[in-house]
């Protein structure tokens, strides 16, 4: 490969400096960096981060490649500036088996956009009965290290007693989509009184609540490693809090949209606000906000959902949950984290790289701005604002909850093991 030389960048948003890309590795960071024949990119005081790493993507390929495959998943997530993405379980078939994570892990690295971390499910087929082949998934060439019903819950105690002692024995991580599903029968929204007077069916904060209260202990009592999926509400922060207090080895995600929007969206009833957990109140924003900020919550992850055009484009109680989010996370972060001084581009960068790499093991990235280090790295213009136009994702949907808003920020470079993915923000 040749020589890329990111000059004036301010690496991790501190002072500009000069990134020399030599290979795949970063070779020098300083400033006055000069290399003859390299390629040079004038960064313009833009932020240089490490490549971001999302612990929950859902790509869809095998099975529902009409949503998003994980070619099209892949670029979409250069697009974010991810350079590695882990692929929940809930496919068709469901990732349940060696053979099926392979498929992914080998789609991945055919398209060249991003590494692709698989998910192993929990239970065979999601069904919540009988543990998936939880060993072999950890043996086989994905190597996998992180498993997930998501989508839904692993509500049977005994199941989840099972699968956290299972794991332990290779340092494995169950991420547990917290919904008790008897709490959530018929349920379309947050319970409260917007639902009341929509006449939706009211999805109650205590349904995501007690099963991580219930996880917690659980994980506790055995010693192993517990991973929330998408925290929503202020009660599971207080939950997670108190966990960690205890010494509980716990950690837990939140999504860019509940971030951001409130159940208060709902009354439009457009199905883009349709999501799972739901989108919910004003005092939950905060709550979320502000544990991210002094790291109750670890990670934000975007719970990428792709859906074909028919499957939410229809009244709401028909339409299916999910938003899109690579694409548009690290806007949503800096409006919400970054502008409002709760986080620096330091922290943004151990909530969306570093730490999520490390709880999931994903080797070679979440790794320091430093010479010997692999280039996986992301260029972003922070002083852009534009609106969101999701006929120029490189996703394969579009239901995206930001159409037409406005947002900060925008991904101009993307570079994988030295590799320009995107460059001047288009896909190379």
């Amino acid at each position: 490969m040749s020589k890329i030389l990111i000059r004036g960048a301010k690496v991790l948003g501190g002072e500009p400096q000069d990134v020399l890309i030599d290979g795949e590795l970063i070779a020098a960071v300083g400033t006055g960096l000069s290399a003859e024949g390299a390629e040079v990119i004038e960064a313009g005081g833009r932020v240089l981060l490490p490549g971001l790493v999302d612990l929950h993507t859902h790509l869809r390929e095998p099975g529902r490649e009409d949503s998003e495959t994980v070619l099209t998943g892949t670029r979409a997530a250069a697009s974010g500036g991810f350079t590695a993405v882990f692929a929940m379980a809930n496919t068709f078939p469901v990732a349940d088996t060696a053979g099926v994570v392979e498929q992914v892990w080998r789609l991945g690295k055919e398209s060249g956009y991003c590494d692709v971390r698989p998910i192993g499910a929990v239970t065979v087929g999601l069904e919540g009965k009988k543990l998936a082949e939880l060993g072999a998934m950890h043996d086989s060439a994905a190597q996998v290290s992180v498993f997930s019903d998501d989508g839904k819950c692993v509500d049977d105690a005994v199941i989840m007693r099972r699968a956290l002692e299972y794991v332990k024995a290779f340092g494995g991580v169950v991420a547990q989509h917290a919904q008790e599903p008897r709490l959530t029968e018929g349920a379309q929204m947050n319970e409260g009184v917007v639902s009341a007077e929509l006449g939706l069916g009211g999805w109650p904060a205590v349904a995501e609540e007690s099963i991580i209260a219930r996880d917690v202990l659980l994980a506790e009592h055995v010693g192993s490693r517990l991973h929330i999926c998408h925290l929503s509400t202020a009660g599971s922060v207080e939950i997670i809090r108190w966990a960690k207090s205890r010494g509980i080895d716990v950690t837990a995600e939140v999504c860019p949209h509940h971030l951001l929007l409130t159940e208060e969206m709902v009354r439009t009833y457009n199905p883009a606000y349709k999501v799972n957990p739901p989108l919910r109140t004003e005092r939950d924003v905060r709550a979320l906000r502000e544990a991210l900020a002094d790291g109750t919550i670890d990670i934000v992850a975007t719970d990428h959902a792709p859906h074909p055009h028919e499957d939410k484009d229809c009244e709401w109680a028909a339409a299916a949950m999910g938003m899109v989010g690579l694409e548009t996370a690290l806007s949503v972060v800096q409006e919400t984290m970054v502008e409002t001084g709760l986080l620096d581009w330091a922290e943004v960068a151990d909530r969306m790289s570093f730490t999520p790499a490390r709880i999931g093991k994903a080797t070679g990235h979440g790794r320091p701005v430093a010479a010997g280090e692999p280039a996986n790295l992301t260029l972003v213009d922070t002083a852009y604002r534009g609106q969101v136009d999701p006929a120029r994702f490189a996703s394969r949907s579009r239901n995206t909850p930001y159409e037409g808003r406005e947002l900060p920020g925008r991904v101009t470079h993307t570079w994988l093991r030295g590799k320009a993915t995107l460059m001047d923000g288009k896909l190379t």
